[in-house]
């Protein structure tokens, strides 16, 4: 009998906006001050640092351009589970890289994009309907999940921003939470089990994997890293080799190897 899953995590969707909309503002700041030596340098595969800084904006824009068409039909059950929505995302890369330069060619001045990016976003996006059906890339998803995923958007690029072109730009905490739990859970999710336990300290611990589960003491088996480096890990950003190899991610056990089950986003 294949183990149960867990009751999917609940999410404040008030929270959730408020930490994207503070996570973008980290970005902006960043953004304004970037020297046009920056801008041109690599960014994300074959993305400029502008480039990459243009993509960021779309993590807002796609919630409030959903928002402005009426509700998706098909009654109140959506398409795509929040836990679901890590592994949904492989087939999207071709067309966001051309819309990406597109948006990026005809958005000379990043600041003003920025600067209506967020006033869609607070204009359109309310922070009480988190189960207002919303049309995205994937299918439909409730608002309220369809935030939580914008803050793995925004970790993970943050992130990507800040290696590419030198800077330290922060994390909201809120934002950085969510990103790290909805990733964790996607981890159970995809292999549920009790043999493995995985700590994202300080913000989340799952037990994951088929086999014998641990109930008392200390887990025979224990992956533990931190927040951004468990972001690379399910975004392929970085492979599980690289993590140990580097001494960021511990792994005990003869069962703590999270390498075929990584990375959970393409």
């Amino acid at each position: 009998m294949p183990p149960a899953k867990k009751r999917p995590r609940a999410y404040d969707v008030a929270r959730t906006r408020t930490a994207v909309l503070a996570q973008f503002a980290h970005v902006h700041t960043a953004v304004r001050a970037l020297t046009p030596e920056q801008l041109a340098l690599p960014g994300l595969g074959e993305w400029s640092v502008r480039e990459l800084a243009a993509h960021l904006t779309t993590a807002l824009e796609r919630a409030a351009r959903a928002m402005e068409l009426p509700a998706p039909p098909g009654g109140p059950k959506p398409e795509i589970p929040l836990l679901e929505w890590p592994f949904s995302t492989a087939g999207n890369a071709p067309g966001i890289a051309g819309h990406t330069r597109e948006l990026a060619a005809s958005q000379p001045d990043l600041d003003a994009l920025y600067e209506e990016t967020a006033a869609r976003f607070t204009e359109l996006v309310p922070a009480d309907a988190a189960d207002r059906l919303v049309a995205t890339r994937a299918g439909t998803m409730r608002l309220g999940d369809f935030l939580v995923t914008r803050t793995v958007e925004l970790v993970a690029h943050t992130d990507d921003l800040n290696r590419a072109a030198g800077l330290d730009i922060p994390y909201d905490r809120q934002a950085l939470a969510a990103c790290t739990r909805l990733l964790a859970d996607a981890l159970a999710d995809r292999a549920p089990g009790g043999s493995v336990e995985v700590r994202v300290p300080p913000f989340a611990v799952v037990q994951c994997i088929g086999g014998p589960k641990h109930t008392r003491g200390t887990p025979p088996n224990v992956v533990e890293t931190d927040p951004l480096t468990w972001t690379r890990l399910a975004t392929g950003r970085t492979s599980w080799a690289e993590a140990l190899d580097a001494a960021q991610v511990s792994a005990s056990g003869e069962r703590a190897d999270l390498d075929p089950l990584l990375p959970l986003m393409g």
